[in-house]
């Protein structure tokens, strides 16, 4: 009976090194798969959805412009808006177009149980209203608390847990989500760039059987999404972890101190004027007038609390504003403070939002984080089938015998 033996030298040595991020990409990639599938997916998803819900009410969302357009004063829509809203429900914020034949947006916020665990029970409600500037007619009324994507957005943030677990246990997926694509690069590294190995790293052998093929979709579209993706991952650990939006402040201020924030106070032993609301408004137009969105927050409370409006330079995104205050019982303007007046930090910081989702970039960034993110959703699917394939492989005998 003649066994056949393996020859040591056939097997190429790893170093201590690569021997641990390939551990470290096996098991920390198995234990955070679930959760990376549903981060990767629910951002996937989310990424188009101001494009998707436009288009299913493109009817509520654009109105027909008259001859000579002149908007209703703002306290008309707002009260038109609280009106359809009923129960006595408030608008606490509100967006303003310079698109004509946009709809203007009105919301409502609440919060329900602050102990709740999950998110259904931690908001009382959560209302957005579209009016037409002109008429006043409502367009659309919104419970926007059980809206599809606003649901998936709360996945996104926290599984639709209200506890600080939820938003931990996306963070800490989201940082094992780096490691993975750093070791996954040391993995996917070439030993040398000849023909046959540039060609099993760079392309997807299509024609090759279902094993080589799934390993091919691990890792070539895991290499052209790598610096995407870990943009994607690193924005999204900016809110998971106060320490690392702190030290992204830190490194990009060049200083530990945030700036003093300046906040206007109303004068409560005035006489209020009738609809200062609308009096801070046109002031706001007037001052925002580069300005491609207004948005309009009222006073919340009486007291010294003040009306704030944001300029908002861009259709969609959201870092790039100037902030006015108003006094809530004259309208008189308090204190404006412009985006150019941010240091570095609080500008990095205030794109964070726009970068995670691509609109800093437009619809091509949007694009490429909607790639990025479904190629990094079937990433785990794709791993665990190769780590299976090699388990299944190291049950049969790893030596033929022969009589």
């Amino acid at each position: 009976m003649a066994t056949t033996k393996q020859n040591p030298k056939a097997k190429s040595k790893k170093s201590r090194f690569r021997r641990i991020s390939d551990w470290l990409h096996l098991w920390l990639g198995i234990t955070s798969s679930l959760i990376v599938i549903i981060i990767a997916i629910t951002g996937c998803i989310f990424v188009f959805q101001k494009e998707i819900t436009e288009t299913i009410h493109r009817k509520e969302f654009f109105v027909q412009v008259p001859v000579n357009p002149k908007t209703l004063p703002l306290s008309v829509l707002t009260a038109n808006a609280e009106k359809a809203l009923g129960n006595g429900k408030k608008i606490g914020f509100l967006s303003t177009y310079k698109e004509p034949e946009r709809a203007w947006e009105f919301g409502t916020f609440k919060g329900g149980d602050p102990k709740a665990f999950f998110y259904f029970d931690a908001v009382a409600y959560y209302d957005m209203v579209l009016v037409n500037p002109y008429t006043g007619k409502v367009t659309l009324v919104s419970d926007y608390k059980y809206n599809f994507f606003n649901i998936i957005k709360m996945l996104h943030w926290s599984l639709l847990i209200n506890h600080p677990i939820g938003q931990q246990i996306i963070g800490w997926s989201t940082f094992i989500f780096v490691i993975l694509l750093i070791t996954g690069m040391i993995m996917w590294w070439p030993k040398n760039l000849r023909k046959s190995n540039f060609d099993k790293s760079f392309k997807i052998k299509w024609k090759a059987k279902f094993k080589r093929v799934n390993y091919d979709l691990h890792n070539v579209p895991g290499f052209y999404a790598m610096l995407i993706c870990l943009v994607l991952a690193l924005t999204g650990m900016v809110w998971a972890f106060k320490w690392f939006q702190t030290t992204v402040y830190v490194v990009a201020s060049r200083s530990i101190t945030p700036p003093p924030l300046v906040t206007g106070k109303s004068d409560s032993t005035q006489t209020s004027i009738i609809n200062p609301f609308d009096i801070a408004f046109e002031q706001a137009k007037q001052k925002f007038k580069d300005a491609d969105r207004i948005g309009m927050s009222p006073a919340i409370g009486g007291g010294s609390a003040v009306i704030y409006a944001s300029g908002y330079r861009g259709g969609e995104t959201y870092y790039d504003y100037d902030e006015l205050q108003f006094d809530q019982y004259s309208g008189k303007l308090l204190n404006r403070r412009n985006y150019s007046e941010k240091n570095a930090g609080e500008k990095i910081i205030g794109m964070n939002y726009d970068i995670h989702v691509g609109a800093i970039l437009g619809l091509p960034g949007k694009i490429l984080a909607f790639i990025a993110s479904l190629i990094a959703a079937s990433l785990p699917i794709t791993g665990f089938i190769i780590w299976w394939g090699k388990k299944k492989k190291k049950k049969t005998p790893a030596a033929a015998e022969t009589k």
